[in-house]
Parts: structure tokens; C-alpha cells; sequence
């Protein structure tokens, strides 16, 4: 899946614990496949926890930006980054 893309490879979901598998999971049935940042937070199930527990906090306490907004705001902020879809 993202052979030569990267230099570290993404972790073996089927070797992570239940919840992290759960999450992945979740996101492959939403997008297609897990979303490649998450499967290298999971490489440390407690970075991956405390990622997964800040975009949660972001999406549910952003006041400023209008819920209808965000999901454009995070497109523009990625290419800004210039990360692909």
C-alpha cells in the first residue's frame, strides 16, 4: 500500500491492541483504507491515543469555524501543506 512512499513502514494493524484496530477499521470503512497518519501514530498506541484524542477535541469544541466550514478549512489547510487527495 505505500511501498516506496515512505522510508518507515506503516505499522501491522493486525499487531496493534483492540481499540487502536477499531479505530482503523472505522476509518477503512468511512474512506477506503486508514488514513496513512494514523498508521504511523499507532507504531505508539499512546501517541496514536493522544492524536486520535486532539482531532476528536477539534471537531467537537471548534467554535470558531462554523461546522459546515471545516471539513473546507481542513481541505485548504492541506494544501497549503501540500498534501494530495
Amino acid at each position: 500500500m505505500l511501498e516506496g512512499k515512505t522510508r518507515i513502514p506503516p505499522v501491522d494493524v493486525e499487531t496493534l491492541p483492540d481499540d487502536l484496530r477499531e479505530v482503523l477499521e472505522e476509518q477503512r470503512k468511512l474512506r477506503g483504507a486508514p488514513l496513512y497518519p494514523y498508521l504511523f501514530y499507532a507504531r505508539n498506541p499512546a501517541y496514536f491515543r493522544a492524536a486520535q484524542g486532539m482531532w476528536t477535541a477539534l471537531q467537537q469544541h471548534t467554535k470558531r469555524v462554523p461546522g459546515t466550514l471545516r471539513a473546507l478549512l481542513n481541505r485548504r489547510v492541506a494544501w497549503w501543506n501540500g498534501c494530495e487527495f
